[in-house]
């Protein structure tokens, strides 16, 4: 399954967290408590490129400044979210130790303040320095040997997170026959409840591709099994929702760190989850920048 954070008790936490908590930066815009007894509300981050070195810069971007940015916002939420999902690339370039090592230090208020924290791969990870800091997965049994996999269910939907990390520091990324077989299997298993697919890599339908190599044969397991209803994913650094051909919505998360061309917004995704839909939120890290606070309502296609 991917890397699974609990929340941190309080009592277990000692001073140097909380200090920590308090120095982060507040921001006065929080987002209304709107959510309905039977929505569930969660967090979606993508690639936050945390680097060992907090001091350093990428881009025009320090990462670490801009994580702590996201998650002075998600301490502040009138409601606490059921999960933070992190779809992958949370290493800065080659997935070193020390910089996973950071990445558990940074999410230590969100665990204290009761969040839960789910971690998915992407291509700037590295899986076996991974479990090297999560030693607890490294063991863990898995529905698919050597990939972070899991079926998350939670309420009105169920989270289907997959591990398309082929190869470190190249592109594109692959799930695999092994991968695919295993989606199929749980999905058929679950077939009233609506099904959210989080993969790192964006679809890649218009060849050319540095997405995901098995695009076409993932499309062939979802398109006709309805209760999938969105494709969640990053690694392209824009914030764009698309609706498929057969009505899958396609939802590319805004990266915490850099983007790659100037003006794209930088910052995370609130999403409150319901029977018949979806509403999602943008939260830039420029409240300035135009599209800040941008929602987007979709509903599940039948």
């Amino acid at each position: 399954m991917p890397i699974h954070l609990p929340p941190i008790s309080r009592r277990r936490f000692l001073g140097g967290a909380l200090a920590a908590t308090g120095a982060l930066a507040i921001r006065p815009d929080l987002l209304a408590a709107e959510q309905q007894p039977e929505e569930r509300s969660w967090t979606l981050l993508s690639d936050l490129h945390l680097a060992a070195d907090r001091a350093l810069v990428s881009r025009g971007v320090n990462m670490t400044d801009h994580f702590t940015a996201v998650t002075a916002e998600l301490l502040q939420l009138p409601l606490v979210p059921e999960g933070v999902l992190i779809t992958g690339d949370c290493a800065y370039n080659t997935g070193e130790v020390a910089d996973y090592s950071l990445l558990t230090d940074l999410l230590k208020p969100l665990r204290l303040h009761g969040m839960p924290v789910h971690l998915a791969l992407g291509n700037h990870d590295n899986r076996q320095r991974f479990w090297e800091v999560f030693q607890n997965e490294k063991t863990a049994a898995r529905p698919v040997a050597d990939r972070q996999v899991a079926l998350l269910e939670d309420g009105p939907a169920n989270w289907y997170i997959l591990d398309s990390l082929e190869t470190t520091l190249s592109s594109p990324g692959l799930l695999g026959p092994e991968q695919l077989h295993w989606l199929a299997k749980a999905l058929d298993e679950n077939p009233k409840k609506p099904a959210l697919v989080v993969i790192h890599h964006n679809p890649g339908l218009n060849g050319g591709n540095l997405g995901l190599k098995d695009t076409l044969p993932l499309f062939g397991v979802i398109r006709p099994r309805v209760q999938v209803k969105a494709y969640i994913y990053g690694h392209t650094h824009a914030w764009k929702v698309e609706t498929d051909m057969s009505g899958i919505h396609l939802v590319n998360l805004p990266p915490v760190s850099y983007v790659f061309r100037e003006g794209e917004p930088s910052g995370w995704v609130h999403a409150t989850i319901g029977a018949a839909g979806m509403q999602l939120e943008l939260r830039c890290i420029d409240t300035t920048h135009k599209a800040h606070g941008q929602r987007v309502k979709l509903n599940w296609r039948t």
